[in-house]
């Protein structure tokens, strides 16, 4: 394991150095990036279902029970929360509602954290996320964290190529086709060349997750369409007629709305823009690396996995509301003399529904046919997502 991940990072690096991504992903457009997409959502359903039935086979009817409901529960007050930016005015004020919705799944996840310690609930035979008391290696059999890498015999090493190839194209596409979703023209972000050198840092990270022995990690946070999502805001600009120029650049919508100011006329236009940072990155990756404390991984040793499955009912909910499947698939459903103006509106020019209809069903199809492989041995042929339930069966600590 510890030979195909180092062999790994150095293909990685090999993919930045001949800047891969404007060769290998110019041909692929949104087509394969929806069903990649659609493809993730569903995936977050499934580990949901898979968790709460572990759950059903390690506690009681009546723990189970609760299981479901507190799995349900905390995604559907993390979906309420999240509305509160959009739909809640004039509530609370613009700060606390846009917190409210940004912070949804973590308020969800803290409150549904706290409700089993209340009352009768409390007695419950509730399944909790497993965690170690102590900084060690989980293998009873390791001593320290490095694995001696160095003392297998060099023609396992060389044959380690292989899965080493395997796993640099399993994990270059994960990330340039997330790369190419968070960039969609909505979003209205700059492509700087900076994917090469994130495709160098995820060579260095995956070979040091070979050498310590856990599982490679493939993080996505700056490259996830719901990053991108919670970065969207709204600005109002005004266009001042007279000179041609708007306040700031960007695209949005002219609103039928004029007036003067100063003797020229302006038009109000809306656009949507997306905050480009990494702060929220680094903080969710050095929040990753204290959380493998002990002390603080007592603090997740407090969580329910049914509060996991619900977490995962939300991200599959998220991720399923902003892909154009969907709102492709209601029209399918439509009966034509029920599509609205704005249906028609979002429809492209000289295309017509059943072409659309088409493409939606091909890709729809697509998608159930890669999730079938994901079930069978081939699995690995397919990058998918994980969740901590996976490593939970696995052991694969730190």
């Amino acid at each position: 394991m510890a030979w195909s991940l180092i062999h790994a990072a150095w293909m990685h690096f090999l993919l930045a150095i001949f800047n891969a991504h404007d060769y290998t992903m110019r041909y692929v457009t949104h087509f394969s990036a929806d069903i990649f997409s659609l493809l993730n959502s569903v995936i977050y359903f499934q580990k949901a279902v898979l968790e709460l039935q572990r759950n059903k086979t390690a506690v009681s009817m009546a723990s189970f029970l609760y299981s479901i409901i507190g799995a349900i529960g905390t995604c559907l007050f993390a979906v309420f929360l999240s509305t509160a930016d959009k739909h809640w005015a004039p509530l609370f004020g613009r700060i606390p509602r846009m917190l409210l919705s940004e912070y949804a799944a973590a308020i969800s996840i803290i409150f549904f954290i706290g409700v089993p310690h209340i009352g009768d609930l409390a007695t419950l035979d509730q399944q909790r996320l497993s965690v170690q008391t102590e900084l060690r290696p989980t293998s009873l059999g390791r001593s320290v964290f490095l694995v001696r890498f160095w003392e297998l015999p060099a023609r396992w090493a060389l044959a380690a190529m292989l899965p080493g190839a395997i796993i640099t194209v399993l994990f270059f596409f994960d990330h340039e086709i997330s790369s190419i979703i968070c960039t969609l023209k909505r979003y209205g972000v700059r492509k700087p060349g900076g994917f090469a050198w994130d495709i160098v840092l995820l060579g260095i990270t995956t070979a040091i997750c070979g050498i310590l022995g856990i599982p490679p990690a493939n993080g996505l946070l700056p490259q996830a369409p719901l990053h991108s999502e919670s970065l969207r805001h709204t600005v109002v600009e005004e266009d001042d007629n007279a000179s041609g120029q708007f306040a700031a650049g960007g695209n949005g919508e002219v609103l039928d709305e004029t007036g003067s100011q100063s003797g020229s006329r302006f038009t109000k236009r809306v656009s949507v823009r997306v905050y480009e940072q990494r702060y929220s990155a680094f903080l969710q990756a050095a929040l990753i690396l204290a959380f493998i404390s002990p002390p603080l991984q007592r603090l997740l040793g407090l969580t329910p996995t049914s509060v996991l499955a619900g977490l995962f009912l939300f991200m599959g909910y998220q991720s399923l509301s902003v892909n154009p499947i969907l709102g492709r698939f209601a029209a399918l459903l439509t009966p034509p003399s029920e599509r609205n103006l704005l249906t028609e509106q979002d429809k492209p020019e000289n295309v017509s529904w059943l072409a659309i209809h088409a493409y939606t069903i091909t890709q729809i199809v697509l998608t159930g046919a890669v999730f079938g492989v994901t079930l069978t041995v081939a699995a690995p042929s397919f990058p998918k997502k994980t969740g901590h339930s996976d490593m939970v069966q696995g052991k694969l600590y730190l």
